[in-house]
């Protein structure tokens, strides 16, 4: 053999001793033990991730759409129909616009709520 040829090789190293049941034990104790770690912590963790971005969004739309609701109760205060100047209360129709806002929002909170129920039907959930 030239000098190139054992510069290039590996060492050889020996097979590992066969060990003894107690250390095939304690490797298959270590080996359940990560796999279990693997399939219920990790997936935990992600769950977790998932579910803060899940609750901060939810929170943020439904900042935005108390923000929305109180612009149209502004918008609708504003037509002289529904505030008389001059008049206690804005007029005899003043109480219009809560109405009406009260409305819009429990019909989008329903079609939050049914679209919610169709998803869980899809994916199997509830039943």
């Amino acid at each position: 053999m030239s000098d190139a040829e054992t510069t290039t090789r590996r060492p050889w190293t020996p097979p590992p001793e066969p060990s003894g049941p107690g250390t095939q034990l304690n490797e298959f104790k270590d080996m359940v033990v990560a796999y279990t770690r693997q399939e219920t912590v990790d997936p935990l963790k992600t769950l977790g991730r998932h579910l803060g971005f899940g609750i901060g969004g939810a929170l943020l739309i439904g900042a935005g759409w108390i923000f929305g609701l109180l612009a149209l109760l502004r918008g609708l205060q504003r037509i002289n129909f529904f505030n008389q100047a001059g008049e206690v209360g804005g007029g005899p129709w003043g109480w219009l616009p809560y109405l009406i806002v009260t409305v819009v929002g429990i019909a989008v909170a329903g079609m939050y709520g049914r679209l919610v129920m169709l998803r869980m039907n899809e994916n199997g959930v509830g039943k």
